[in-house]
C-alpha cells in the first residue's frame, strides 16, 4: 500500500498545497545500486522496486543529481535505490512536523 506523500502537507485554498518536504533517505548497507538503462524512468524504476510507481520520489530524494522536472533519466548514471523501504509513512509525518 502506498503512502500518500500529500497527507501531512498544509493545504492553503482547495486544491492547492503547501510545499511538500521529503524526508532525507539516509545510505544503508541494503541499498540497492543500479546503473540506468535507455528509457528508464523514476516511476518505472519505483515500479520495479517497490511495486508501487508512486513511489518515484524516493528515488528522486535519494538522488538529487538527477535534478527536478522529468521522470527522465539518462541512461548509465549511477543511482541508489533506498531499499527495503521501512516506515516511509512515519518519516514524512516527521518532516512535515519539523517545518
Amino acid at each position: 500500500m502506498s503512502v500518500n506523500r500529500y497527507l501531512h502537507t498544509e493545504k492553503k485554498k482547495g486544491d492547492v498545497y503547501a510545499t511538500t518536504r521529503y524526508p532525507k533517505f539516509e545510505k544503508s548497507p541494503t541499498d540497492l545500486y543500479i546503473v540506468s538503462r535507455d528509457k528508464d524512468r523514476l516511476d518505472l524504476l519505483s515500479n520495479e522496486f517497490y511495486k508501487d510507481p508512486r513511489y518515484w520520489w524516493i528515488i528522486a530524494q535519494a538522488n538529487p543529481t538527477l535534478g527536478k522536472g522529468s521522470f527522465d533519466i539518462p541512461p548509465g548514471i549511477q543511482l541508489r535505490i533506498p531499499f527495503p523501504l521501512v516506515d516511509v509513512g512515519i518519516k514524512l509525518q516527521t518532516v512535515q512536523l519539523e517545518k
